[in-house]
């Protein structure tokens, strides 16, 4: 029973090797540059590298179903369906949890995206264009710099080049993920129309306070940097402790799966470190947020 453990946990731990080896070879960019510089384009054919393309995005696109190996491992190791169980259910959990990591960042990325267009619309009425040209350049220059407008970009564009409520437009489209700082850029275009105070001078202070904003949440995510290392020690400390437990001889997943009382203990235990992870990760939150 233990050599054929041993030899299963020997191939598992081959396939995770294999797996990590892979994606960091697909995923470095410095990777394909070598062998696009030593090997050719040529050297690969096109079909291969479509495949290879769709099988990462694939591969990174479903990311959640990345713990139904790790449950099928821990189901053969441990000769039960609970780990499969645990999988299923962790699926959607993690899914949600990527789901929200991804709209931070879409957040972030939407705001540095108004601070860059602030900053090309000052440049463009320093140049000497009109407000509704200066912005149409200004976009149109910072095309590639992610979704400073979001859907609202049409309405936005349509507004300034025939004359319409460029302010309006700007507000409306502020109510996307991220893009509050449109509602300052709105507020300050309709001072510049109604007061004719000057709307670069405005824009100019907007783009300061948007990009001070962003300092200061990168500074308190550094600071929070050890409370997330701490977090992560405590969730990691039960797998190290089954993995102690193995090397010492001992069959925690024997006793944990096979067992009324590792039952028990392993119901309540996943209770006590999902409440913990939860109430860390609100405190964590809750200092981000303040």
């Amino acid at each position: 029973m233990t050599g054929a453990a041993s030899a299963y946990a020997a191939q598992a731990m081959a396939v995770c090797a294999g797996s990590a080896v892979w994606l960091a070879a697909v995923r470095d960019p410095g990777a394909r540059r070598a062998r696009a510089l030593f090997m050719g384009e040529a050297a690969t054919p096109r079909w291969s590298r479509e495949g290879l393309g769709a099988v990462r995005a694939f591969v990174l696109g479903r990311r959640e179903w990345w713990s139904v190996p790790v449950a099928v491992v821990l189901a053969v190791l441990g000769e039960s369906v609970v780990p499969l169980l645990a999988g299923a259910v962790a699926v959607p959990l993690v899914r949600r949890w990527l789901r929200g990591r991804s709209g931070r960042r879409e957040r972030e990325r939407s705001a540095e995206a108004v601070a860059v267009l602030c900053g090309a619309v000052v440049g463009e009425l320093r140049a000497g264009q009109e407000p509704g040209q200066a912005l149409l350049a200004a976009v149109r220059d910072t095309a590639g710099s992610g979704g400073a407008m979001g859907g609202a970009e049409a309405a936005v564009l349509a507004a300034a080049r025939f004359g319409g409520d460029v302010a309006g437009a700007l507000r409306q489209a502020a109510d996307g993920p991220g893009l509050g700082g449109l509602a300052g850029m709105a507020a300050c275009w309709r001072v510049a129309v109604d007061g004719g105070a000057g709307l670069a001078a405005g824009l100019d202070r907007l783009e300061g306070a948007l990009r001070a904003e962003r300092r200061r949440r990168e500074e308190l995510r550094a600071q929070l940097a050890g409370a997330w290392s701490t977090v992560v020690v405590l969730a990691l400390l039960p797998v190290a402790g089954l993995g102690l437990g193995a090397a010492l001889g001992a069959d925690p997943l024997g006793v944990l799966l096979h067992s009324a009382g590792g039952l028990v203990c392993l119901a309540v235990g996943g209770a006590l470190e999902a409440a913990g992870l939860f109430w860390a990760n609100r405190i964590v939150r809750g200092g981000e947020a303040a």
